[in-house]
């Protein structure tokens, strides 16, 4: 919707036709502030044209400028839809699996397969887009765990270097423990009343120099809820030398340790299957940890002023141009 910051200017429209109708024609030798008696285009563009049409013009190009300019000063602002203001938000961390085994594509999105990691960014995008008023971070673990974006109200930022996450970058391994002890350091030290991390895997704890299940005793001492979530499908169909066979993509699926790390942290535990369940995954996560709302609701702004401003520009430059143009042309 658009709006005027200072509508009350728009009562100064008609200023320049009540000074013309009122007051007595100006002198042109005491109110002449340069006076140039060889050069006729001066005159012309003070008298407005040599004839009754340039004049005519010009005035309505004056009359348009003035209207654009004196829009500009009312501030002409655009309105966007109202967004409800959180009252209290949580701090959010997101644990995300670049292991090697992330490269298995058991998923399908869009009828076409896609690796482990692509199905997280498509249904995480969505998640992270709906938690307004929630600081979000996020972690990336390998055989290293990296805090890639620390908490931040900036969801468009956290979604972007999720999108920009690569398999392997942070080594082949999977180090589960080091990922939540890291996450169990930057919440810890936040004064938020709700802290929660969401950490995503599809493998076991094969390296690290801290125990899973210890980093949950950490994580519940500190007062932060872990939900885990299991990646991968139950059953894939290989080609192989003499036919197809059937095969458990996840068997390296510690399920039992993240179930434990759930329990210990009063979070839960998520088996993401395929990528509706995925789906589904988030939305339970959204009820788990809704985002609370105060009622109030505000608009946020776009300035516009610049646009009446610059095209009054262009009409007076304009109309400077064409003036003494025509008035030549009628000379000629």
């Amino acid at each position: 919707m658009l709006q005027f910051e200072w509508p009350w200017l728009f009562l100064l429209l008609p200023l320049p036709w009540l000074l013309r109708r009122f007051l007595p024609p100006a002198s042109a030798a005491e109110g002449a502030a340069l006076r140039v008696p060889a050069l006729h285009d001066f005159e012309v563009l003070m008298s407005g044209g040599g004839s009754a049409q340039v004049k005519r013009a010009s005035m309505l190009l004056a009359a348009l400028a003035w209207v654009l300019l004196v829009s500009g000063a009312a501030r002409p602002e655009w309105l966007g839809e109202p967004v409800e203001l959180p009252v209290n938000g949580r701090d959010l961390m997101l644990a995300v699996d670049l292991s090697e085994s992330m490269h298995e594509s058991d998923f399908v999105l869009n009828n076409q397969p896609v690796d482990r990691l692509t199905a997280c960014k498509a249904v995480a995008r969505e998640f992270i887009s709906r938690r307004v008023g929630d600081r979000l971070g996020l972690i990336l673990f390998g055989q290293q765990a990296y805090l890639q974006v620390p908490l931040t109200f900036d969801r468009q930022t956290v979604q972007q270097l999720l999108d920009e996450a690569v398999i392997g970058i942070a080594g082949r391994q999977t180090a589960i423990g080091d990922a939540l002890g890291l996450g169990v350091k930057r919440l810890r030290e936040q004064n938020t009343p709700h802290k929660v991390m969401i950490l995503m895997t599809d493998g076991r704890n094969t390296v690290g120099d801290v125990d899973p299940l210890r980093a949950a005793e950490l994580a519940a001492e500190a007062g932060l809820t872990v939900h885990t979530i299991g990646i991968g499908a139950d059953e894939a169909v290989q080609r192989g030398f003499f036919g197809t066979i059937r095969i458990n993509p996840s068997n390296d699926l510690d399920e039992d340790t993240l179930r434990a790390i759930a329990k210990k942290t009063g979070g839960r535990y998520f088996r993401a299957r395929d990528a509706q369940a995925f789906e589904k995954i988030y939305q339970e996560i959204d009820k788990l940890e809704p985002v609370e709302h105060s009622g109030s609701h505000f608009r946020p702004t776009t300035a516009l002023f610049y646009w009446p401003l610059g095209a009054a520009l262009l009409v007076y430059l304009g109309l400077l141009a064409w003036v003494p143009r025509q008035s030549m042309a009628e000379r000629a």
